[in-house]
């Protein structure tokens, strides 16, 4: 009987063993931060959609399990400072908004400086996430920054101009004061007597408001946000374009240790995510321009006559930017002519052809 008792008892051990996996999965911690809260589109999205789908692929093999640990909201970094807060491996992995950078990131600047030419985010941001891959320069700027760059994404579908006063045409923004956040104050220049003022996008409601600024550049994702349609119940709907902004990096040092299957995940969920992230984009700006006029904004829409003579009026600073970037030894110029085949190959051809003045 003793020998029956334990030939069962070694049964079910190794049927226990059996039905146990062979190992247990490895578990690797990763600190994700950004400066902006929990509550910022792309924030959110990564929160219930990149690390999710990250978790899924990884547990498809069982071999590894990630540990994430987030902080938002300043608790690590400001907004300003994810790009150094990645850089020093006070996070393993971050949403860096590279028009705060753009002395350090240069190239990202790609979508602002071809202003009138696709407002789809999704196009966009696919287009520019192909250039970072298939040229060096944009990668090669992170790797300075302690960074290896996973994917661009775009969460401002298109500028929009919004006013105290109506705008039936061009000839209406001539002499006025104009908010701006960074590049987009150049659009400005070409428009007689038009005058940029730089202001971050909190400050646009109180410049409005109190008269410093009669009208501000920005989209209407952010114009509902910030019950922009209170002190500017005028938008002139010019599609200026979709600009990236976001783009989700991993410290290098950080990077060097994972295993292959690890950075095969993240490397594959970032294109997902900034495909997501674009597409709700562009069905929140649609929603959000629908809140505007229900808040009690007018839209009106911009000729193609007006939207070609502005942004004929314009320098041309997408050749400008090829050009700087030329000179340092970058593929600036061949950028910007492979940027705009995309778009054009997506069907979004400009008002004016950007790459007309860039070498190559």
């Amino acid at each position: 009987m003793g020998m029956l008792n334990k030939g069962l008892a070694l049964g079910a051990l190794m049927a226990g063993l059996a039905a146990a996996p062979a190992f247990a999965a490895e578990t690797i911690k990763a600190v994700v931060i950004d400066g902006y809260p929990a509550r910022a589109l792309w924030v959110k999205e990564f929160t219930e959609f990149f690390i999710p789908e990250v978790d899924k692929k990884l547990a498809k093999t069982g071999n590894y399990k990630m540990d994430w640990q987030e902080s938002y909201g300043g608790a690590i970094v400001k907004p300003k400072g994810v790009l150094e807060g990645v850089k020093l491996g006070l996070g393993d992995i971050g949403i860096v908004t590279t028009i705060f950078h753009s002395s350090k990131l240069p190239s990202q600047a790609i979508s602002a400086v071809t202003p009138f030419v696709s407002a789809d985010a999704r196009v966009v941001a696919k287009a520019v996430d192909e250039i970072a891959k298939e040229f060096p320069t944009m990668q090669s700027e992170f790797a300075k920054q302690n960074q290896v760059y996973l994917a661009t994404g775009v969460v401002l579908d298109t500028y929009q101009v919004f006013s105290k006063e109506p705008i039936n045409s061009l000839k209406d923004l001539e002499g006025q004061k104009v908010a701006g956040a960074g590049m987009n104050l150049r659009y400005l220049e070409g428009i007689d007597g038009a005058a940029g003022v730089r202001g971050g996008l909190t400050d646009f409601y109180n410049m409005l408001d109190t008269g410093l600024v009669d009208k501000a550049m920005l989209w209407p994702e952010a114009a509902k946000t910030f019950k922009i349609a209170e002190v500017a119940p005028y938008m002139y709907k010019a599609d200026l374009g979709a600009v990236n902004s976001k783009t989700v990096t991993v410290n290098a040092d950080y990077w060097e240790k994972l295993p292959d299957e690890v950075k095969q995940a993240l490397q594959e969920v970032a294109v997902m995510y900034r495909d997501h992230v674009a597409g709700i984009a562009m069905d929140r700006a649609a929603a959000s321009r629908e809140a505007y006029v229900a808040a009690g904004g007018t839209i009106t829409d911009a000729s193609e006559a007006d939207r070609a003579a502005w942004a004929n009026a314009m320098p041309n600073i997408a050749a400008e930017w090829a050009k700087t970037l030329d000179d340092k030894g970058e593929p600036g110029s061949e950028m910007l002519k492979a940027y705009l085949g995309k778009l054009a190959a997506e069907g979004y051809t400009g008002v004016r052809d950007w790459s007309a003045g860039a070498g190559g």
